[in-house]
């Protein structure tokens, strides 16, 4: 797809068109998928905005009305009085192994950059309230991880959040903060530093515009991006009813890796932990017993080069399947969502590329430019 991303005009009307009730990110992908630019979703007749699943004529009606709405102008004037950007699905810049969970943000507000490295990441979340024996785990478990190369995510909180950002910064190496508000809403308030200091050797990022506050129904939809960013996460101390055990559940959902540290009996912070071990997550004692799981999908994540450039003489079919076929692993039904071919088509479609060296199949139904 062109990067249109470029364009601050095209950028305000997608962040207008984001906030039109009932327009939330899959109706957004699919009006993209169809008109290919947030202007030719504007220029659309209303017949032709009905045809996407969802969308009757009072909503197509608002869609073509975003226009006229001033908070895309907003808070383009406000991301650019910072040091801030705007990354969308469809920017290269966006995160694949978000790309692929069921639901990814359609906009991420940015807080210094991504790199090709953190396509290799583990989440590292826990308890608001650590003991020291949680504290000493995590500062052991986070440096090993450095050490490797792998990038640190976690969502900045109290606790175990910090301590993880804290000893990556320490450390040099990079670690990537996931906020539930905005980026000028910063919470807790008391890292405002730390947050500064993962922006110049990493990031900070949310989907929440300018203006959104910590409120409690952002952190859940927050942590399906820690869990999305991660081929892994690490679970160090959680009581039993807590927001790390959700981003652990959102990681099994999303078919990552889940790892958890085993703790005391008697310890309130270790029952989470206990509980997701029960139900089958990873115990770990050492970083190896994270990185032994890690090869398979570190292979399967990596990115791989390709030609841009479509061949001449493919069918208008195949070069559909190729336009959706990256760097980044794509699964089946995905394409066969994106190119609206039956199942069975696709298939043979694939084979055929395969033979002919233009995809190859990983495991999983999984497929790359190859």
């Amino acid at each position: 797809m062109e990067h249109w991303t470029d364009s601050a005009d095209e950028l305000k009307i997608l962040l207008n068109l984001s906030q039109v009730p009932g327009i939330g990110g899959a109706r957004l992908r699919s009006l993209m998928q169809r008109f290919k630019t947030p202007s030719g979703i504007l220029a659309a007749p209303v017949a032709e905005l009905t045809t996407i699943a969802g969308i009757d004529d009072e909503k197509a009606q608002q869609i073509l009305a975003a226009e006229k709405h001033t908070f895309g102008e907003t808070q383009l004037q406000k991301l650019f009085e910072q040091d801030y950007r705007l990354i969308t699905f469809w920017n290269r810049e966006y995160p694949g192994l978000l790309k692929h969970i069921d639901d990814p943000p359609v906009i991420l507000y940015v807080w210094g950059k991504f790199a090709p490295r953190d396509g290799f990441a583990v989440a590292v979340v826990g308890t608001r309230m650590p003991s020291s024996y949680g504290r000493q785990v995590t500062q052991k478990i986070v440096a090993d991880l450095m050490a490797t190369g792998l990038t640190v995510v976690s969502g900045l909180a109290r606790g175990i959040d910090t301590l993880a950002h804290a000893e990556v910064v320490k450390r040099g190496g990079r670690t990537i903060a996931v906020l539930g508000s905005g980026l000028d809403m910063l919470y807790p308030a008391e890292n405002a530093a730390l947050a500064r200091a993962i922006a110049e050797n990493g990031a900070v990022i949310t989907e929440c515009p300018f203006g959104s506050k910590p409120d409690a129904v952002n952190f859940p939809r927050r942590n399906r991006i820690i869990s999305g960013l991660s081929l892994g996460t690490l679970v160090v101390e959680a009581r039993e009813r807590s927001g790390a055990l959700i981003t652990a559940n959102t990681a099994l959902e999303q078919n990552r890796e889940v790892f958890a540290i085993p703790g005391s009996i008697f310890s309130p912070q270790s029952r989470g932990c206990h509980e997701l071990i029960k139900a089958g997550a990873k115990i770990v004692s050492t970083v190896d017993d994270i990185l032994e799981e890690l090869p398979q999908q570190g292979e399967l994540f990596a990115r791989h080069e390709f030609a841009q450039t479509l061949p001449p003489d493919l069918s208008e079919p195949e070069k559909r399947i190729l336009e959706q076929v990256g760097r980044e692993p794509v699964h089946a039904d995905v394409l066969a969502r994106a190119t609206q071919m039956a199942p069975a088509e696709l298939a043979t479609l694939l084979l055929q590329l395969e033979f002919q060296g233009f995809v190859r199949q990983l495991p999983g139904k999984l497929y790359v430019r190859a």
